[in-house]
């Protein structure tokens, strides 16, 4: 008796470690992808939301690792192409946080 206690309580705490882990994990929805940038092209990403900040990283697609969405993309007034998106850029160890213009990423799971 005292033993099946005592799996049944490690087996609800690792039900609950694994759910506290997959609040953190960066599986599933949340990461985007590159869109309407021409192969030979990159998406540049901007230190500000907007075409005339500094460009600090450029994203080329379906070759620039993993792009996580960080948040609303705004303002919520204009059209949704041309919102800004905030952004974690990682890619062989580099980090980068930045915006992208909305029109040129979709959706995507986190790898």
């Amino acid at each position: 008796m005292q033993r099946t206690l005592f799996l049944i309580s490690l087996s609800a705490a690792a039900i609950m470690g694994l759910s506290i882990m997959s609040a953190n994990a960066t599986t599933g929805p949340g990461c985007l992808r590159v869109v309407n940038v021409s192969p030979d092209n990159v998406l540049n990403v901007r230190q500000k939301p907007s075409a005339a900040s500094n460009i600090i990283d450029q994203l080329k697609p379906e070759q620039h690792g993993i792009i996580k969405l960080e948040g609303q993309c705004t303002p919520l007034s204009v059209s949704w192409g041309s919102r800004w998106c905030p952004i974690t850029h990682y890619n062989d160890g580099n980090i980068t946080k930045g915006w992208v213009k909305a029109r040129y990423v979709r959706d995507n799971d986190c790898p």
